[in-house]
């Protein structure tokens, strides 16, 4: 009986040496489009269900696509490196994970800068001090590791720049328009969805507005 070769997932199976502890530090840190996928874009989309967070995701699923895309097409093999961490049955140009990276990064500074939804400049620190060197440093485990060159983690970060600042320009500019009639839709109505962009202080708003509704008589007839 032929023997089936076998393909992993490799989107969570990061390798380093054995008793590497920086190696094994930058494999955690090789982790990050993850954590934010999972726990930051899907809690939120989830519990939030801000418009400008949504078409975030959707610039970084629209981003992979183009990635693949462009791997697929080049078909640029990964250093001699990945053979030993039997990762290279996919292409390496450019890194997804550094264009990934850095769409987050340029995209979050902007909405920052803007002061849209959420986000106020007050965060551009968690920016400059956070989001900025997770990319940098995600972009250092993918060559450290030995799973992309130099050349494939600058191409795809040089991409995720790129295509994070087209995609903040095209919703801001061209779909953001359109946010209040997505509210009004019935998909909007039924889903809860809204946009809160046009609201300065969003957090601030939220919580005048909760301890509004708890001192309202309506309300504590409720709760009576």
């Amino acid at each position: 009986m032929a023997t089936i070769p076998l393909k992993a997932v490799t989107l969570t199976h990061v390798r380093y040496q054995k008793g590497d502890q920086i190696g094994y530090f930058l494999a955690w840190i090789s982790l990050v489009p993850v954590f934010i996928s999972l726990g930051g874009f899907v809690s939120h989309i989830a519990f939030r269900r801000e418009l400008q967070v949504m078409f975030f995701a959707i610039g970084l699923l629209i981003s992979q696509f183009i990635n693949e895309f462009i791997k697929t097409s080049v078909q640029q093999a990964r250093p001699e490196t990945c053979i030993l961490l039997e990762t290279c049955d996919s292409h390496g140009w450019p890194s997804s994970h550094s264009q990934y990276m850095f769409f987050f990064a340029i995209y979050f500074s902007l909405l920052s800068y803007f002061r849209i939804g959420v986000l106020t400049r007050n965060q551009l620190c968690l920016a400059l001090f956070v989001v900025w060197p997770l990319a940098i440093l995600t972009l250092y485990s993918r060559v450290y590791l030995g799973y992309h060159t130099v050349a494939q983690v600058f191409a795809g970060a040089g991409l995720g720049f790129f295509l994070g600042g087209a995609w903040f320009w095209v919703v801001n500019t061209f779909l953001k328009c359109h946010f209040p009639a997505i509210e009004e839709s019935l998909f909007g109505r039924w889903f809860y969805v809204k946009d809160t962009s046009h609201i300065q202080n969003v957090l601030k708003f939220e919580y005048d507005n909760a301890r509004s509704a708890r001192n309202h008589v309506s309300y504590k007839r409720r709760s009576d």
